[in-house]
This record gives C-alpha cells, structure tokens and sequence, in this order.
C-alpha cells in the first residue's frame, strides 16, 4: 500500500470513529442494569414470592455472590479498556465472588443430608439457567463491546471475555430474582455453565470487533 493511501485511509477511519456516537465506558455501566430489565420483565419477572424470599439466606446469597462478580469484572474490565493500566492487580478481585460461592457450598454440604445434595444441584431449572442467563445478559454484552471499541484495548480477546462476564454477573442478579433454585449447590453448577457462554461469545466477538 502506497503512503499517501496509508494516511487517507487512516484519515477516514479518524473521521468515521468522530461521526459516531461514544459511549463512555462507565455510561455502559450504568445503563447495563437497565438493558437487562428490559429484557428480564417481558421474558420471565421475579418468582411470585419474591418479597417473602428476601428473609431467606439462600435467595440473598445469589445476588450478593452476582454483585461481587459484576463489580469485580467491572473494575477489570476499565483497566483493560486503556494502554498501561494495571490489570494483573485486579484479576485478583474475580477471586472474590467464587470464595464466596465456595463458602456457601461448603456450608450447605455441612447443613444438608448427603443423600440430597444431588437433587439440590440439579434442582428444578437448569435448562432455563442456562438459557435465560445468556439471553438476558446478550444485550448487556453488546453494549460493553460497544463502549470498547470506542476505547483502546491492547487485549481485545481477554477484553471481551471479561465484558462478558461482567454481562453474566448483571444477567445474572435479574434471573436470580426468578430461579426458584436457591442452594449454593445450584448456583455453583449451573450459573458457571451459563456465564461460561458470554465469556466465549465475548472472546470470539471481542477479538474480532476490538482489534486495533
């Protein structure tokens, strides 16, 4: 490629990236919950019991395991977007949410009779985890990806599979307002299977789509 089409080239892709509207990455954050409402009222809205369920420890530990983890992904993910910030300090926070998760499955395995600990896991609503979770947590992940590409990722992959783990950890606080499944157990099984899915989708799309 010629020079001088080198620089036009680069000239219009500056100009394109001035046309368009960008999102500034803690506007994203802001908006995520909100994208995922949208989705998560029409599609499925909380259990009939929800309020009562509020008292209950198992129902509660599900959000407070799913904040942690959004706000974990959420730190990392703000490192990653921009050149020389430290991320590797920060990786350390995503231990915090699955410590969490590890303690409360501990303890149920100490409450509960063996002889249950497998209907627990597999509880009731597996198929709708791992259906619902994604779904719900797609549209966030589309917009994370789009405030991305407005920024300078050096690490487009690992960019995208952590927005969509954040998108997970936001999906995931709506669905557990609807599972009906409360034991850890549950959780640890089939909520990890279900973010797996955005991670992937966010790596393949993210390495594509946030490449410089």
């Amino acid at each position: 490629m010629q020079t001088d089409q080198l620089i036009a080239d680069l000239a219009g892709e500056t100009t394109r990236r001035r046309n368009e509207f960008a999102m500034p990455f803690w506007l994203a954050a802001a908006l995520a919950p909100f994208v995922a409402l949208a989705v998560f009222m029409p599609m499925l809205g909380p259990r009939a019991n929800f309020v009562a369920s509020l008292s209950t420890v198992r129902f509660d530990m599900k959000f407070v395991m799913a904040g942690l983890l959004v706000a974990a992904a959420l730190a990392v993910l703000a490192a990653l977007a921009r050149p020389a910030r430290p991320v590797s300090s920060r990786l350390k926070w995503l231990a915090l949410p699955a410590l969490v998760l590890v303690a409360a499955v501990a303890v149920e395995l100490i409450i509960l009779p063996q002889d249950v600990w497998p209907a627990r896991a597999m509880g009731q609503n597996a198929l709708n985890c791992l259906i619902a979770i994604p779904t719900i947590g797609a549209p966030v992940l589309a917009l994370f990806l789009y405030a991305l590409s407005h920024q300078a990722p050096t690490r487009p992959a690992m960019a995208g599979a952590v927005a969509g783990l954040a998108a997970a950890g936001v999906s995931a606080i709506f669905y557990a307002a609807h599972c009906t499944d409360d034991s850890p157990l549950f959780v640890a099984l089939w909520y990890p299977l279900a973010t797996l899915i955005l991670v992937a989708a966010g790596a393949l799309v993210g390495s594509r789509l946030l490449r410089w």
